[in-house]
């Protein structure tokens, strides 16, 4: 009988230094030198959706299952996608009704399912967390989860793994956090009291008062009223709560917005007709006709209100949300079924643009789903408005193709000082310095071709890729108060 640590089922878990680095020795080192520089900048997160709750009470993390596998859809939609229950891995269903409540046992069943996650960036980001992050030195799998698991579960007991240390060792010099237009933001104020200093900033996000014919609509407006503190009973009222909601959110430190629709279709409405359609939604009797206008409306007060306020205005676009109707109706939103759709941009926001894309006061960053969109309307659109920039790749391109897809596609009409830097975009909060690092190598590696072929030199590269890894997000998002960078360790957890 082979002692566990030989045994094929135990394998040690090695990170290779030159992950994700070209195989020609030449770009090769020329990356190296290039992740080398940034390697130890520390983390801007200017978009994600980490519960600010986690960092106001600092208490200490669950154990890893609640932790690392049930909030994260990456994993459970690959699971699904391969035949395993959402109930097996103890996604809550929203009518109560039993799933598997077993720690222990979901972990098992990842383990023994982790074979599915060779060669996707979820792979790559869990690789690197259990090494660096958890100090995990063995390959997970079915015959080693529960060893894993346990290694695991005794450091979420240290103070080293509550998550003020965790954010500080992670060298994140600021979080930005994703909240409802109604949110009190009670979590950020307390972290603001406590003394703390890390920084922890919110996002004001009004998606849900802006979609009329929704069922959930009147309640969305009902909480609205009760954070301003005023009845909203027509378009005017609404617009003065918005500004005045915007206002609150910047007291606590927010510099952006979040938008998300299916199609960015922008549409300046006269104030009579926006009130029209706004009664129509006090009625229940919006269609979505009625909605698709009355959100392509206040985009473009949204932008206004930037121009204003100076919020930086964030636009994802083009993905259908929940499509698999029988998982949402059980488990709820965000279960890993939004699925891209094609997506236009020149047509749709042309009227915006010609309202707002000339002004200086305004940052709009988009984000899309539809790689094909890059090079044919994204990169001529964000190489001529002054007001555009280019979010990086989000959800099914936030990988290493498709960071290099979208390097390659958006560069030459665009350049990289019209693109706003690197973000997360997570829930998952232990994955932030993997998904950071990963991209960090792969803009590296990129960077070093272009070298490699006498597109740029090798200081023009040096300077773009502090620029891709630090200097954009901060700019673009205007966080231009944190301080100077300090490097950080080279590894996260002593080996």
């Amino acid at each position: 009988m082979h002692a566990a640590s030989s045994s094929p089922h135990a394998e040690p878990l090695v990170l290779h230094e030159d992950r994700f680095l070209d195989p020609d020795p030449g770009v090769r080192r020329i990356a190296r030198a290039l992740y080398e520089q940034t390697r130890g900048l520390p983390l801007v997160c200017p978009h994600g959706h980490v519960d600010p709750a986690l960092l106001a009470t600092d208490a200490p993390f669950p154990e890893p299952t609640a932790l690392l596998l049930i909030p994260d859809h990456y994993i459970f939609r690959m699971l699904y996608s391969q035949g395993v229950p959402m109930e097996a891995m103890g996604v809550p269903a929203r009518d109560g009704t039993a799933v598997e409540s077993d720690p222990r046992k979901i972990w098992q069943r990842f383990g023994e399912q982790y074979h599915l996650f060779r060669g996707t960036p979820t792979g790559a980001w869990l690789d690197m967390e259990l090494h660096d992050v958890f100090g995990v030195r063995t390959r997970l799998n079915g015959a080693t989860a529960l060893r894993v698991y346990d290694e695991i579960a005794e450091r979420l007991r240290s103070p080293e793994f509550r998550p003020r240390a965790l954010f500080e060792r992670f060298t994140i010099e600021v979080l930005t956090t994703t909240d409802a237009a109604a949110d009190p933001l009670a979590h950020h104020q307390a972290i603001r009291d406590s003394g703390w200093g890390g920084r922890v900033v919110p996002t004001f996000r009004p998606d849900a008062v802006f979609r009329i014919a929704q069922p959930t609509w009147a309640a969305e407006i009902q909480a609205l009223e009760r954070a301003a503190g005023t009845t909203v009973d027509g378009y005017a009222a609404f617009i003065s709560v918005l500004e005045a909601r915007r206002a609150f959110f910047r007291s606590l430190g927010a510099t952006s917005t979040d938008h998300a629709v299916v199609e960015p279709y922008t549409e300046r409405l006269p104030d009579a007709e926006a009130d029209r359609l706004f009664q129509l939604g006090r009625a229940g009797q919006a269609t979505a006709a009625d909605q698709a206008r009355f959100e392509a409306h206040m985009l473009m007060e949204m932008a206004r209100m930037s121009t204003e306020d100076g919020m930086v205005m964030q636009l994802h676009a083009g993905a259908l949300r929940d499509h698999n109707q029988r998982v949402f109706d059980r488990f709820g939103m965000d279960k890993g079924a939004d699925i891209p759709v094609r997506t236009e941009y020149t047509r749709n926001l042309r009227n915006l643009l010609n309202a707002y894309g000339n002004d200086p006061r305004l940052t709009l960053v988009l984000f899309t789903l539809d790689e094909s969109t890059y090079a044919r309307e994204l990169a001529p659109l964000a190489g001529h408005y002054p007001a555009l920039r280019l979010g990086p790749p989000w959800w099914f391109h936030d990988s290493v193709e498709g960071m290099k897809r979208f390097r390659e596609r958006t560069t030459e009409t665009a350049g990289i000082y019209n693109t706003a830097g690197f973000n997360d975009d997570t829930r998952a909060f232990c994955s932030i310095p993997a998904r950071h690092d990963l991209n960090r190598r792969v803009d590296a590696n990129w960077l070093a071709g272009l070298v490699a072929r006498h597109v740029i030199t090798m200081d023009d590269a040096h300077e773009m890729a502090r620029a891709v890894a630090y200097d954009l997000a901060r700019q673009t998002y205007r966080l231009d108060t944190v301080p100077e960078p300090a490097r950080a360790p080279a590894t996260l957890v002593e080996t």
